[in-house]
């Protein structure tokens, strides 16, 4: 599955994949959905800040991109959970460096991963 909104303007493997985390939320949406599924509504409130409208276009942009599965439940009420494709699991480990190096560097913390 090609993953990009901009097919063709990628200059690097680096431009490719902040396209894909661009935003002050989405990596945080795909750190949140490693520890389990979610509903919307969990996701919420595990990420103060944010709101219902850049939540739901960040998981739309995130789920066209094949990192997050919606998966829609036929139940009275309707549920929906979104959970880590491979590729968004996939994405997160490459992400997790990323994440002790902040915590060593700029929280004065250990780079314990997760």
């Amino acid at each position: 599955m090609a993953i990009g909104r901009r097919p063709g303007a990628y200059v690097c493997g680096i431009d490719a994949a902040m396209d894909v985390i661009g935003g002050k939320w989405k990596v945080l949406i795909l750190w949140a959905l490693h520890e389990k599924p979610c509903r919307f509504g969990e996701l919420r409130r595990g990420l103060p800040g944010v709101t219902e409208k850049v939540l739901a276009a960040h998981l739309r942009e995130l789920e066209a991109d094949g990192m997050v599965h919606r998966e829609e439940y036929d139940e009275t009420p309707p549920r929906v959970e979104y959970s880590l494709t491979p590729r968004g699991e996939s994405l997160n480990e490459a992400l997790a460096p990323l994440g002790a190096w902040g915590r060593e560097n700029l929280l004065g913390g250990d780079p314990v991963p997760h």
